[in-house]
């Protein structure tokens, strides 16, 4: 037995010497360049591809079968011409014991000027779907016969799967390498130059140690990148698990959509992929662009079907304007450090058809946020905003008037800066102010008709104070949808100056000209504080209430005000008309009639009234005013006239009545005698709408009807005292009432 232990011995010594020879043998004595016309019809027979040879090939049989190929390129069998890899050099090894157990062990793996070629053709194919087919007619002709079915009633015994091929490398390397994709159809490029791969021994379930760089590049837009990435990865094949832990990406990116600026980037974290569960994960997320920083987590499940992405984001404040300038956007014009300090703390969750931000806590300048938005569809631009702030500066953030607005502005600021300047100079007794000219409005694009006509909007938003073109609006609700074409303002209400108001309406932008439709009510707000917030002085003060009904059309202010037609009704309580002495204008008119001179010239002096009222008919950006009233202690004033809103411009006939108070006037040439009680004085107001009473003057045609009433009343009551006179009793009361009455006018 021990003679036969001795014997095996020397023969398994012999046996692997001459396996040492035979491989020193074929190593030695055989080399593979004289054969590379038979690698190639090999490779074009078994594995389908044309490869080229150009370099020498290396190579080692035992322990290591080794291969080293130089210059080596790779083409389809259908475009053999058209190479879509080649390779300066390709260097591994492979043990060869452990292949035999299915198990690849293999020393470092190199891999020197990789040059990939993607390209799809204008007709839609590309080229890699032919890597490993045969041409047509030798598939054809080479096809294998059907595989027979087995009979009904026949077992086949089950086969077990097959075990995954175990890894163990000792290190893999790529320099210099560089992809390019070609879309011909589309006339895109893009390409990844100078990749640099490096990492540790690659073995399964343990951590694998990554170094990648890379300049990306595409050609429409026309950017450039340069970026780097290092980690760990790590797969668990059998439980199909792969992660890249401590990932750290960084680099720069420069192009056309960066208008020449440059950004920098960083992204970290920890990445998953579990494909027997269908997840995807991205925790302790850190990224930075620029001084942009944000954390979070996103996570993505069910995978196989419909990804349901879900997470949370949380961004520190920031400069959000020197941000978009640093990454060569253009922000509208807006107020001196406008979105200078803006944070935001939300839910995400999102579908590859929608995308939704809950318990958002979002900080813009002063202003605070919270809330939910959805973009419900993307194809369909469904929004859907339900927010609450604190407090929100509108005009902050809209840009300032066109230059034709300013311009158009500025000529009738000028024109009614002049007409006031005459009217108060004359205190009344100037020459009736003329019409204003000067449009009042703008010629600007006021809606984005196409973007509004694609709108599916649902938006519910309440502030605790917001401020609307200057105007400081309390507890304000707006509550919109919008859906093909037409926006309905379903509501838009809030408390203002101690009074509130509520606006409602439609937008439809369907029709070649976008159709407006508004109704309005305001109730008890102080007109003055509406009108300063124009940056205009106001003609009269007190608590205005207005209930109007308008329609419109067009796509800008002119437009729609030519446009104007409707209703409305208002009523403004303990007011004063400002810089106007109406009693001062009926003081000339009763002088007149006294034939008297005014003692001194008046000055500027309000005339308070305790309600001014009537109802206004729009046609055509006119509106009619047929029963203006105004309720002065001791007097009745009474007015039919048009506000033409085009110009801004107003023309009224008014009559003031004394109902009974005969006190005495401010100037004894204007003293009331019972004569002038209830007689309609009458007054002409013409000019710019901001003089208010101001542009009123004495109507001396009214007047000189009044005069000549006033006449005829005297003569009648002469003639009366005659009949009393001359007649006496001696005739009943009925006639002397009758005769009396034949000389009243």
């Amino acid at each position: 037995m021990k003679a036969f232990g001795k014997i095996l011995g020397l023969v398994l010594l012999g046996l692997l010497l001459v396996i040492v020879a035979l491989g020193f043998a074929l190593t030695h004595l055989f080399d593979p360049n004289d054969y590379k016309e038979e690698i190639r019809q090999i490779a074009r027979d078994k594995a389908h591809i044309e490869l080229t040879l150009n370099g020498d090939i290396g190579w080692s049989l035992f322990p290591w079968l080794g291969l080293e190929l130089h210059e080596a390129s790779v083409a389809t069998l259908a475009n053999p011409t058209q190479p879509f890899a080649d390779l300066q050099m390709l260097g591994l090894s492979v043990r060869v014991i452990p292949l035999l157990r299915r198990e690849v062990q293999m020393s470092d793996v190199r891999v020197e000027g990789l040059n990939l070629r993607l390209n799809r053709d204008k007709n839609g194919h590309g080229n890699w779907e032919d890597i490993g087919k045969a041409p047509a007619s030798k598939t054809t002709a080479n096809a294998p016969a059907p595989a027979e079915q087995p009979a009904p009633g026949d077992s086949t015994p089950a086969q077990k799967p097959a075990q995954p091929t175990r890894l163990d490398i000792d290190s893999l390397t790529v320099n210099n390498a560089r992809v390019e994709y070609t879309d011909e159809q589309a006339g895109r490029q893009f390409t990844a130059e100078s990749i640099q791969l490096s990492t540790g021994p690659i073995h399964d379930s343990t951590n694998i140690p990554v170094t990648l760089t890379a300049f990306l590049a595409s050609n429409q837009p026309a950017v450039r990148v340069r970026t780097e990435v290092t980690g760990e990865l790590r797969f668990e094949r059998a439980l199909q698990r792969y992660k890249f832990e401590d990932l750290k990406l960084s680099g720069e990116a420069t192009g056309d959509p960066l208008q020449g600026k440059t950004v920098t980037f960083a992204a970290h974290g920890q990445l998953l992929l579990d494909k027997a569960a269908n997840v995807a994960e991205w925790t302790g997320i850190k990224l930075s662009i620029n001084q942009l920083r944000a954390l979070g987590e996103l996570k993505v499940n069910d995978l196989d079907k419909t990804p349901q992405l879900s997470g949370g984001m949380s961004i520190a404040q920031f400069d959000l304007a020197k941000f978009v300038d640093g990454v060569g956007q253009q922000l509208p014009a807006m107020a001196e450090g406008s979105l200078s300090k803006v944070e935001l703390v939300t839910r995400i969750a999102a579908t590859p058809t929608s995308a939704e931000f809950n318990s958002i806590n979002l900080k813009i300048d002063d202003s605070t946020f919270s809330g939910r938005i959805a973009v419900e569809d993307f194809a369909k631009q469904s929004l859907r905003a339900q927010l609450k702030a604190d407090t929100f500066n509108v005009d902050r953030y809209l840009p300032p008037k066109s230059a034709e607005a300013d311009s158009s502005k500025a000529a009738r600021e000028a024109e009614v800066s002049n007409t006031e300047a005459n009217a108060m100079a004359g205190a009344g007794s100037t020459p009736l102010p003329s019409a204003p000219t000067q449009g009042a409005w703008s010629n600007d694009r006021l809606f984005p008709v196409e973007r509004l006509g694609k709108l599916d909007l649902d938006a519910d938003l309440t502030f605790g104070q917001l401020t609307l073109d200057k105007l400081p609006i309390q507890n304000a609700a707006l509550k919109a949808t919008g859906q093909g074409g037409l926006l309905t303002l379903e509501n838009l209400r809030g408390d203002l100056y101690n009074g509130n108001f509520e606006v409602k309406g439609t937008l439809d932008v369907r029709q070649p000209m976008p159709q407006l439709n508004l109704q309005t009510r305001i109730n008890r707000v102080p007109a003055e504080k509406i009108i300063e917030s124009q940056g205009k002085n106001p003609p009269v003060k007190g608590l205005v209430t207005l209930n109007s009904a308008v329609t419109a059309s067009g796509n800008s202010q002119k437009a729609l005000i030519d446009s104007l037609n409707g209703t409305a009704g208002f009523v403004i309580n303990d007011g004063v008309l400002l810089n106007a002495n109406l009693e001062q204008q009926l003081c000339r008119g009763i002088a007149t009639l006294n034939r008297k001179t005014l003692s001194g010239e008046p000055r500027g002096k309000d005339t308070p009234f305790e309600q001014l009222n009537g109802n206004l008919t729009f046609r055509s950006g006119v509106a009619s005013n047929p029963d203006l009233k105004v309720r002065i202690p001791g007097m009745t004033v009474n007015g039919n006239g048009d506000i033409d809103l085009r110009v801004l411009g107003m023309d009224y006939r008014v009559g003031i009545i004394i109902e009974g108070d005969k006190s005495d006037m401010p100037d004894p040439a204007c003293q009331v005698n019972e004569r002038y009680v209830d007689v309609e004085w009458p007054l002409r107001c013409r000019g710019p709408l901001e003089l208010g009473a101001k542009a009123c003057r004495l109507d001396n045609e009214g007047l000189g009807k009044v005069a000549a009433k006033l006449a005829g009343d005297r003569l009648g009551d002469k003639l009366n005292e005659k009949i009393d006179e001359k007649l006496g009793d001696k005739v009943s009361p009925e006639l002397k009432d009758a005769l009396k009455g034949l000389f009243k006018r």
